[in-house]
């Protein structure tokens, strides 16, 4: 029987590499849902290839212009809107998995809606676990969830570990994270006040989103994949390091308490990471290139540097502080990069804001989606304030 897979995010670079691999196995998979903002279009030409029961837009009027380009070309999709629709098709009684990429704190209510139900969760969104944490990993247990990381690098420590997680505590020393450096890793750090938004998007090795582009640029994507690692394999912050690996070649590794290391290596190419995320604990096809060993040039590793990438070192400093201090950093960061992008401050003045939001708010901890939403609305409006004062200094 075909594997009923829900695709939250579906427009976006993981949710059109999911398709691009099920579309590989197509006695495999079918496509229950698909879930996007604003990208009309482009969620018709999935609909009509793929032909799902369900099409949710994020909005009111992307979902009545989706239902009309529908209609007029006879497919059996029927549109819905807004994020209760959202959460409806992540926890839907007919799915089997449910892909969740949809980037930001938006997409945690339908993260815990599919973990509350039982779902096969193939986890691409951070910020479901940077902003829930506790609250999740709970739903997951309680729900009788199964959590597969999606991120390259977590699925590589996944794909590292022994499959009983009951041993893992026992035999973890630690957990290595490697990161590209992104474009500026060998940029002066007296020049980073002067990056536009293009370049901070021209990510070296993978093609994505613009918020993540410029979180791979700051380091601050890898700030939030070690909290990440803190909740998925249940570490302390001292056990979770980050290495600079500029070819990605090895996507993350974990040292043992003898002292081996066991890494996951391959082309850097999403699909890996997704086709695990599917057919766990077998393996199917990607669509990715097969690693060449003889032709690397050679693997090198450097020190992530503090003065570069200081937003990186927020992770272990919110990891230690008051529960909710990990959602704060999360928003904080997300309109610093959006107030970037947008050209109201400049690079350099995302991590004063991240860091000037932390110390702005003393969080309680959240106990409810309503307290973590509440929070994470508390944080964006700090964040947008003091954005309007590093504006004025622009």
């Amino acid at each position: 029987m075909k594997q009923r897979l829900t695709v939250l995010g579906s427009t976006g670079s993981i949710g059109t590499s999911t398709l691009d691999v099920v579309s590989r196995h197509p006695g495999r998979y079918e496509i229950f849902a698909l879930s996007a903002a604003t990208q009309v279009d482009q969620m018709l030409a999935q609909c009509a290839r793929f032909r799902p029961r369900f099409a949710v837009m994020a909005s009111a009027p992307h979902a009545q212009a989706l239902a009309e380009k529908i209609q007029a070309n006879g497919l059996p999709t029927q549109v819905l809107k807004g994020p209760d629709a959202i959460e409806e098709i992540a926890s839907h009684p007919d799915v089997d998995m449910v892909m969740a990429a949809i980037v930001g704190a938006a997409g945690l209510a339908p993260c815990l809606a599919a973990a509350q139900a039982g779902k096969r969760l193939l986890l691409a969104n951070k910020e479901a676990l940077v902003v829930g944490g506790d609250l999740f990993m709970a739903a997951v247990k309680s729900g009788g969830a199964t959590l597969l990381p999606i991120d390259s690098e977590h699925s590589a420590i996944f794909q590292s570990l022994p499959e009983d997680p009951s041993t893992w505590a026992r035999r973890i020393d630690h957990v290595i994270l490697t990161a590209s450096g992104g474009p500026f890793r060998q940029r002066d750090p007296a020049t980073l006040r002067e990056v536009t938004p293009e370049q901070a998007c021209a990510h070296p090795n993978f093609s994505m989103g613009r918020k993540i582009s410029v979180d791979s640029a700051t380091m601050m994507n890898k700030a939030l994949e070690v909290i990440e690692a803190r909740w998925l394999f249940d570490l302390a912050p001292e056990q979770i390091k980050v290495v600079i690996h500029p070819q990605q070649i090895i996507h993350s590794m974990v040292q043992f308490v003898d002292a081996s290391i066991i890494a996951q290596l391959g082309t850097p190419d999403m699909r890996v990471p997704i086709a695990c995320g599917l057919a766990w604990p077998e393996r199917i096809e990607s669509g990715a290139a097969r690693l060449d060993f003889t032709a690397l040039a050679g693997l090198t590793f450097e020190e992530a540097d503090a003065t570069r990438f200081p937003g990186l070192h927020l992770s272990w400093q919110a990891l230690r502080a008051a529960p909710g201090t990990t959602a704060v950093l999360n928003a904080a960061n997300e309109v610093a990069v959006a107030a970037f992008l947008d050209r109201r401050i400049r690079f350099d003045q995302i991590h004063q804001l991240n860091l000037a939001t932390l110390e702005a708010l003393s969080p309680s901890k959240p106990d409810s989606l309503e307290a973590l939403l509440a929070l994470d609305a508390q944080a964006r409006a700090a964040a947008d304030r003091i954005a309007g004062r590093l504006h004025t200094s622009f």
